[in-house]
């Protein structure tokens, strides 16, 4: 009995052991990272376990108020990016290229590309990966009832989900997040 007691308290302090050496490594590793890190992939886990899609968890999604048509959204948004110095980039009306192949009505789906020039050039110049993320995509969707909704990538990933930014990057990162949900806010209640 007393073996057995003592193989079991020799698999404890090895236990306690690799889960202490285990928790310096990982804090280590983490050192460098943003302080909002550990909030925005605990609020990521969650999205991701309670709808089991990784594609639901890392966007943003802002119901269209009823009764404004697709032109009405755009306006707003068109509007709202101007008040705020964004430059409307491009605009992708995907369901025109799915009736040219089809030749099939489809429901309205729009991809809107925004763009703060300035900090786009910062963000190349800090990484070329960040390229992906520009410019900023606001998809305006029709769902099979015909209720309109307003999607885009939630950016909190690209500025809290690693290795802190530089403080200049950071700040205006941030700006252009809260300007891109201004736009996706104002847009979808129709404000001008």
């Amino acid at each position: 009995m007393k073996l057995v007691r003592n193989i079991f308290a020799v698999i404890g302090v090895i236990s306690v052991l690799a889960l202490g050496y285990g928790s310096l490594r990982l804090n280590a590793a983490v050192a460098d990272f943003d302080p909002e890190f550990s909030r925005l992939y605990r609020e990521l886990a969650k999205r991701l376990l309670e709808t089991g899609d990784p594609g639901i968890a890392i966007m943003w999604s802002i119901p269209v108020e009823d009764g404004l048509t697709p032109e009405d959204v755009i306006d707003s948004m068109k509007n709202i990016a101007i008040s705020r110095n964004f430059l409307f980039v491009g605009e992708s009306p995907f369901y025109k290229q799915i009736q040219a192949i089809t030749g099939e009505d489809y429901r309205y789906v729009n991809f809107l590309s925004f763009c703060d020039a300035r900090v786009g050039r910062m963000m190349l110049e800090y990484r070329n990966e960040y390229s992906g993320f520009m410019p900023c995509r606001i998809a305006l969707v029709e769902d099979t009832e015909g209720k309109l909704t307003l999607y885009s990538m939630n950016l909190d990933l690209m500025i809290h989900g690693g290795k802190e930014l530089p403080p200049d990057l950071k700040a205006s990162a941030l700006r252009v997040r809260d300007t891109l949900l201004a736009i996706m806010e104002g847009g979808a209640a129709g404000e001008f």
